[in-house]
């Protein structure tokens, strides 16, 4: 697989972004597809993703990613610390720090074969804004950052139990999920809840959010 030659997937996230108003440059789309590459071509850290999902990894990974970028943090200011829990493969936090390099990132995953995997894909990469944590969120030590985010961990209640305690006072707590396993959540007045699609996806997706008060 090579992104940087597949029009078809590069079209589908390009129009996907376009019909949220975001446009990036022939730069950094060039550095979301190489990520792409580096995920759906590297074997010597296990299998990294399925193979169906490796035939759409910009329209539904890349493109689901973004999304806090798309609907939060556009014009975030620089200094801005966010932590990612369970972050696996490196997905949504290595297409953010792509996206923000003005933001300081952490990639936050105790599995060893992913952590591996991580550093060698922000090398590939040159994230400088990027560090790679081998432990539990829980154990990290990092303490008052603006954003933790994750995607598709656990319950929206386990998720925010874990990452509210690292979030400073008006931190805010970011995690996308099917909006089916979030729908309870609708009324509640803490919770911000954005319903979105992806391209060629009949699921309905869900970006979610709750202050730290």
């Amino acid at each position: 697989m090579n992104y940087r030659e597949n029009k078809n997937q590069q079209n589908l996230l390009n129009q996907f972004l376009q019909e949220h108003g975001v446009q990036l440059s022939e730069n950094v789309l060039g550095k979301l597809y190489d990520f792409a590459d580096l995920v759906v071509n590297t074997k010597q850290f296990g299998n990294l993703i399925s193979a169906k999902d490796s035939e759409k990894f910009l329209s539904r990974h890349i493109a689901d990613s973004l999304m806090p970028y798309i609907y939060i943090v556009k014009d975030i200011q620089p200094g801005v610390k966010w932590a990612d829990m369970g972050a696996g493969a490196g997905c949504p936090i290595f297409p953010l720090a792509i996206v923000m390099p003005e933001v300081e990132f952490f990639a936050v995953e105790p599995r060893h074969m992913r952590v591996e995997f991580m550093n060698y894909a922000k090398e590939k990469l040159g994230l400088k804004n990027l560090t790679v944590v081998g432990k539990r969120f829980e154990t990290s030590g990092l303490a008052y950052l603006d954003f933790v985010s994750c995607r598709a961990l656990s319950t929206f209640e386990n998720d925010w139990e874990r990452a509210q305690p690292g979030l400073k006072r008006g931190g805010k707590f970011i995690t996308l999920k099917s909006f089916n396993n979030i729908v309870h959540l609708e009324n509640d007045p803490a919770v911000y809840i954005h319903k979105y699609a992806l391209p060629q996806e009949e699921q309905v997706y869900a970006l979610v959010t709750r202050g730290n008060e």
